[in-house]
C-alpha cells in the first residue's frame, strides 16, 4: 500500500485487511469457496486463510457448509443494521403498503457507493412475480433506474466528473447506454418528467421506475425508490401511476425539517 508521495505504508491491522478481502470474495461468489480457493484469492498459504476463516467462523462471520465457506447470518445481520440507522428505510414499508399503488408493487431502496447503486432494502408487494436485485447487490448507477434517480440530482458536469468524459458502461444488455451522452440525455428527461427510467437497460425484459428520496438528516445518504416492472405490464399509464406513487412515497419518506429549511 503507498500513499499519494508513492511511499510505503505500513497496514497497521493486516488481519483485519485480509478478513475483510476474505468476505469479499465471498461475496463476490456468491456460492462456497474451498480453503484453497480462499487462499489463492488472497494470495496467502492455506495455514493463515485457515485462521481467518476460524477468526470470522467464531464471530458468525462466515460459516463451513459441504463444499468449503459461504457468509454467515452475522453478516445479515450487519446488513439489516445498517439499513435501520436510515428513517426512511424504517418507515419504508409502512409507506409502500398504505399507497394504493405501491403495495402491490416491488420496491426497492438504493443509494449511490462509488459508481454504483447498491440495493439495501425491498418491499415484495402482492404480485405474484419475483422481479428485482437482491439486497447488498449492485448495478452501474447509469444503467438502473435506481441510479439514475441517483445522478439526476446532480449537474451534468459533476456526473461528468463523477463517471469521466469518456467512459463506457458495459453492456448488460443491447438496450445497455454505451457511454456519457446517452446517460446525461437520459437524466435530462428524467428531471423534466420527475422519475428516472430504466428500458430494459440493467435487465432485458424488466423497466424500472425510480425516484430520489433526500437524507433524513444531514449525515444521510442520498437515497433512490425505485420499482421493477415486466416489460409486458409496462405500458405508458403504468409507468406514469408508478412514477407518480413514487413521488408521494417520497415526498411522505421526507423529513419535513430540512425541506422547510432548503425552501
Amino acid at each position: 500500500m503507498t500513499d499519494d508521495d508513492g511511499r510505503e505504508q505500513r497496514d497497521p491491522a493486516p488481519a483485519v485487511t485480509r478478513s475483510i478481502r476474505l468476505l469479499g470474495l465471498l461475496a463476490e461468489a456468491g456460492a462456497p469457496r474451498t480453503l484453497t480457493e480462499l487462499a489463492g484469492g488472497l494470495g496467502l498459504a492455506k495455514s493463515s486463510t485457515a485462521n481467518l476463516c476460524l477468526a470470522l467462523e467464531g464471530g458468525g462471520m462466515i460459516e463451513r457448509v459441504a463444499h468449503g465457506y459461504r457468509l454467515g447470518l452475522r453478516t445479515a445481520e450487519l446488513g439489516g443494521a445498517f439499513a435501520a440507522q436510515f428513517n426512511q428505510i424504517r418507515e419504508f414499508y409502512a409507506v409502500c403498503e398504505t399507497s394504493p399503488v405501491l403495495a402491490s408493487e416491488l420496491v426497492q431502496v438504493a443509494m449511490l457507493d462509488g459508481v454504483d447503486a447498491l440495493y439495501l432494502a425491498r418491499h415484495e408487494g402482492s404480485r405474484t412475480m419475483r422481479l428485482g436485485t437482491p439486497l447488498g447487490s449492485r448495478l452501474p448507477a447509469a444503467l438502473s433506474a435506481t441510479g439514475r434517480a441517483l445522478l439526476m440530482t446532480m449537474t451534468d458536469a459533476e456526473v461528468e466528473r463523477m463517471l469521466g468524459a469518456d467512459v463506457a458502461f458495459p453492456a448488460l444488455t443491447e438496450r445497455s447506454a454505451a457511454g456519457l451522452p446517452a446517460l446525461l440525455a437520459a437524466l435530462d428527461a428524467a428531471r423534466a418528467r420527475g422519475w428516472a427510467i430504466d428500458g430494459e437497460e440493467s435487465f432485458r425484459g424488466i423497466i424500472g421506475v425510480a425516484v430520489p428520496l433526500d437524507g433524513w438528516a444531514p449525515a444521510d445518504p442520498q437515497l433512490a425508490l425505485g420499482v421493477a416492472i415486466p416489460v409486458a405490464d409496462a405500458g405508458y399509464e403504468r409507468i406514469e401511476r408508478v412514477g407518480r406513487a413514487l413521488q408521494e412515497a417520497a415526498k411522505a419518506l421526507t423529513n419535513p425539517f430540512s425541506a422547510a429549511a432548503r425552501a
